[in-house]
């Protein structure tokens, strides 16, 4: 009964041993494929920001931060310059890095500047003229007979300069430079201004001969602080590489009182001696 009792236990070992490979088989099997999706993830998820970005940014903050107070200032007035909008003081450390609120003397000074108005919760740019259209820009000029100079309209609204040049080419402004100051002024040209002119300036100006070249006259306007509207030497050299010959000077043409002239200076005889001459 032992010998035949033994012979089975080494196939029932066996059969032990095969099912628990295989199970151990398939375990492996399944877990396989799982773990690699999970690593693959992973990877993905992980997009961290390089340090030398952040420590570049890190450092330009810090060193907007620790400049002068002036130049802090200049920074936070070129922004509401350029925005024309009400910024508070988070929304303009956001954009510039100037904390406001968390350094007092900037705080104080952009308060108290010139350029800027403060209403107790936002600051704006403030601009010497309150403009904002070309409208506005054509009535300001108009209330200023004596001229008004164009440093000071500059930073009234982006596009003040385009109109300025639009008003000028429609013939309702003019802008004329000063030589002293190197500065354009504007004037109006609006036939509805009274100007009074002084009799004793009058006799100056009409007793001034002007010269015979232009040239001269060009010269005489420059040395007077006036910009020549034409440029008689360009011209006359893009004539002579073209073969254009120069234009012949105007003769000035002699009046003379005929018969059928109205006479309105019958109490100057002298002037008709002529007249009565060819009559007798």
């Amino acid at each position: 009964m032992a010998s035949s009792k033994y012979p089975k236990q080494p196939e029932k070992s066996q059969a032990t041993l095969g099912n628990t490979a295989a199970r151990a088989g398939n375990t492996k099997a399944r877990s396989i494929p799982l773990s690699t999706p999970n690593l693959g993830n992973t990877k993905s998820a992980a997009a961290p920001t390089k340090f030398s970005e952040n420590t570049e940014h890190l450092q330009e903050i810090n060193s907007i931060r620790k400049a002068p107070v002036g130049a802090q200032i200049k920074r936070v007035i070129n922004l509401l310059f350029k925005r024309r909008d009400a910024l508070t003081p988070d929304q303009i450390n956001k954009e510039c890095y100037v904390d406001v609120n968390g350094n007092k003397a900037v705080f104080d000074s952009l308060r108290n500047n010139p350029k800027v108005h403060y209403d107790g919760e936002r600051f704006v740019y403030k601009s010497k003229h309150q403009l904002q259209t070309k409208t506005d820009l054509l009535q300001l000029i108009r209330k200023r007979p004596e001229g008004i100079a164009v440093v000071d309209l500059k930073d009234s609204y982006t596009a003040v300069i385009d109109d300025l040049q639009a008003l000028k080419s429609s013939g309702e402004i003019w802008l004329l430079s000063n030589f002293d100051s190197l500065e354009d002024i504007a004037y109006p040209n609006d036939p509805k201004v009274s100007i009074t002119v002084d009799d004793d300036l009058k006799q100056l100006f009409r007793g001034i001969e002007l010269p015979r070249d232009m040239l001269d006259i060009e010269r005489d306007l420059q040395k007077n602080g006036m910009k020549p509207a034409t440029n008689t030497a360009k011209r006359r050299a893009a004539a002579e590489i073209h073969g254009m010959p120069p234009k012949p000077k105007a003769k000035k043409k002699k009046h003379e009182i005929s018969k059928r002239t109205k006479l309105t200076n019958a109490h100057l005889p002298e002037l008709f001696q002529t007249l009565r001459g060819s009559g007798q």
